[in-house]
């Protein structure tokens, strides 16, 4: 990506963002609020104290993971909203095979189940892409109806033969072993899967940007046909790209069992997968930029409370500002290439 082109992207995307905000500013407005004063709360909820912070990073965790599964395939010219369903299938592959490997030491068998949600959720979004490779079934709706299909499979299995009658508040499967969790990082509250989604963005970033496959991506997602006359393997670089970005959602279902919740309950399905599509889009599907999407979209989820006790605002207003988000970004699309001052002379 050209200088000229990441400034383009920068300022367009900023762009967006203000005119979500001026938009919620609105909303505020008509509920009869000060839009300065939310916009303050929303800031100090985000970034405001130490607390806030941590709140916001744990939040962003999962969205820089979701986030993957959308940009990865996107650079290959296809559109995948899998993350929810890949997310819940990685993690219910991980309740598996903690049960399985209950015996095996803590770090190694961290590893494997680690190991096993991102396998399971590669192999879920890989579905869609062999599909679309072979079948021509089009990939944006055949990750949707995968995710219903894995929080119908989720649901059947947490309510019968997985389900810990132990667990009374709600149904929820049996319990990873505590020698399988993982905690937090030394120092904060926020556990280790920030650790992973940054690190899966950085090594997804010099995959994508630093070798000759990510290269060989790009042109596919650019000119299938060009892709074609190459002698490219589009079906291989379609699956394999289909299986990254469900990997990397599948393992942020495996962080959210060994780290959050130690076993898999309807607390898989809180909608990490649909904000990871806002993500990918307000990051152009840049895995470096997604790290600080996710950080700015988990602020405005960690602020919902703070709204909520200032203003009487519903927790769901956040998602309100959300939605809004995503309606600017899918507009501000229109105007790449097209503003004079970013234009080549």
């Amino acid at each position: 990506m050209t200088l000229r082109s990441s400034v383009e992207t920068a300022a367009i995307s900023t762009a967006a963002v203000l005119v979500a905000l001026l938009l919620f500013g609105g909303f505020a407005v008509v509920r009869g609020l000060d839009p300065l004063e939310v916009y303050r709360v929303l800031y100090l909820g985000a970034f405001g104290s130490w607390f806030a912070v941590q709140n916001t990073l744990t939040q962003a965790a999962p969205l820089m993971l979701t986030a993957l599964c959308t940009a990865v395939p996107a650079r290959a010219g296809l559109l995948v909203i899998g993350g929810e369903g890949a997310l819940v299938m990685g993690g219910l592959a991980t309740v598996l095979a903690g049960v399985l490997l209950a015996n095996v030491p803590g770090p190694p068998g961290i590893a494997l189940l680690c190991a096993t949600g991102a396998v399971a959720g590669g192999l879920w979004v890989g579905v869609a892409g062999a599909l679309r490779h072979w079948r021509g079934v089009n990939e944006t709706i055949s990750t949707l109806l995968l995710n219903y299909i894995a929080i119908a499979v989720l649901n059947h299995l947490i309510t019968g033969p997985i389900r810990d009658f132990d667990q009374v508040l709600k149904p929820a499967s049996w319990s990873v072993g505590e020698h399988l969790r993982i905690g937090d990082v030394p120092g904060t509250s926020i556990h280790w899967g920030l650790v992973f989604g940054v690190a899966a963005c950085a090594l997804l970033w010099v995959l994508m940007r630093g070798t000759t496959f990510g290269f060989a991506v790009d042109i596919l997602g650019g000119n299938v046909r060009a892709a074609r006359m190459a002698g490219l393997p589009i079906g291989a670089m379609v699956l394999v790209a289909c299986f990254l970005g469900g990997a990397a959602a599948g393992l942020a279902g495996a962080v959210e069992v060994i780290a959050v919740h130690g076993f898999a309950s309807s607390s898989l399905v809180v909608g990490y997968g649909y904000a990871g599509i806002l993500v990918a889009f307000l990051a152009r599907q840049n895995p470096l930029a997604i790290v600080f999407v996710s950080v700015l979209l988990g602020g405005i989820s960690a602020s919902g409370g703070l709204l909520q006790r200032r203003f009487g605002l519903p927790d769901a207003a956040t998602l309100v500002l959300r939605g809004l988000l995503f309606v600017a970004v899918l507009a501000s699309t229109t105007l790449y290439g097209r503003l004079r001052v970013f234009r080549r002379p």
